[in-house]
């Protein structure tokens, strides 16, 4: 990503902040010139990536920080969300859509990051917490899922 889309976020473990990663991570791939719908769905990925930092991995409190990075690396989006918990351990989820887990609320998130990511990776942040990378491809086929994961084309700005 080009310095002016590049963008680095710390905000404190509050709910109402995603609102700021949205209108940033918008701004930016907006100027990278992502269609509305590509936008929409890395936003719906990154929007659940924050909520799980703030809910689950900082425990909603107010005084750790929840670090958003995002830039393009070698043609990929790459957008990195990395809490100050005590880990995470995704082999422990339940699936979503297993038939006894269709009504319950958790384990969403991760379903929806995989389906609109071309890569979803976890892995163990410095100093303790989670870190979450995001990957999108910018170009190329498309990935093997539905619309929320279609490639992203760049667009003429």
């Amino acid at each position: 990503m080009p310095e002016d889309h590049r963008f680095h976020l710390a905000i404190g473990s509050r709910f109402e902040n995603i609102e700021l990663v949205q209108i940033v991570l918008n701004d930016s791939l907006e100027r990278l010139g992502l269609d509305g719908e590509a936008r929409h769905w890395v936003d719906i990925a990154v929007r659940e990536a924050v909520a799980n930092a703030i809910k689950h991995g900082n425990s909603q409190d107010p005084e750790k920080k929840v670090r958003v990075d995002a830039g393009v690396d070698g043609g990929e989006l790459v957008i990195r969300v990395e809490d100050e918990g005590t880990g995470f351990d995704p082999a422990q989820l339940d699936d979503p859509l297993a038939p006894e887990n269709l009504l319950r609320p958790n384990g969403r998130g991760i379903f929806y990051m995989k389906s609109f990511m071309d890569d979803i990776h976890y892995g163990p942040r410095p100093g303790g917490g989670t870190v979450v990378t995001l990957r999108k491809r910018l170009t190329g086929p498309p990935a093997g899922s539905e619309a929320g994961s279609q490639a992203i084309e760049r667009g003429g700005h």
